[in-house]
C-alpha cells in the first residue's frame, strides 16, 4: 500500500530510537505494564510517533488491565487493519494509515465499551498531545 508518508528504512532508523524502530517498523511489542501511557488519564489526542498523524482521543481510552494503553475506537480513518496469524494466533494488527507504522492489535473483547473493541496499543508507538 502507498502511504502519504513514505521513507526509506535508513531514514526511519535515523529518526526513531532503536526501541521505537523495533515496534513501529518491525511490528514488535513493548513489555506489558512498562509503557508511558498505560495508566495515564490525561486529556488530549494520541498521535503516531513516526509521522505525527492523530490516531486516538483520550475520550476513547479505558483501563482494560491488559498492560498496554487501550482504546475502544480510533479517530475516523486514521488506522488500517492487517490480518496477523503470527505466533500461532489469529489477530488483527493495527497500523497508522498515514505511514504504515505498527501500533498494536485490536481485539473484540472491550467489554463494557460502546464498540466492544479493545485497541491494544504500544505506548512507544504514540505521543500524547495534552489538551490545553
Amino acid at each position: 500500500m502507498a502511504y502519504d508518508v513514505q521513507k526509506t528504512d535508513e531514514q526511519w532508523r535515523e529518526e526513531l530510537t532503536p526501541e521505537e524502530y523495533a515496534v513501529l517498523r518491525q511490528a514488535g511489542t513493548e513489555r506489558a505494564f512498562t509503557g508511558e501511557y498505560t495508566d495515564t488519564e490525561t486529556e488530549g489526542t494520541y498521535s503516531c510517533k513516526a509521522c505525527g498523524s492523530e490516531l486516538f482521543t483520550s475520550d476513547t481510552k479505558f483501563h482494560s488491565g491488559c498492560g498496554w494503553p487501550s482504546f475502544y475506537q480510533p479517530m475516523t480513518d486514521t488506522v488500517e487493519y492487517i490480518e496477523d496469524n503470527s505466533h500461532g494466533m489469529k489477530r488483527v494488527e493495527v497500523r497508522c494509515a498515514t505511514c504504515g507504522s505498527h501500533l498494536g492489535h485490536v481485539f473484540p473483547d472491550g467489554f463494557g465499551t460502546p464498540t466492544g473493541d479493545r485497541y491494544c496499543i504500544n505506548s512507544i508507538s504514540i505521543t500524547l498531545n495534552e489538551k490545553k
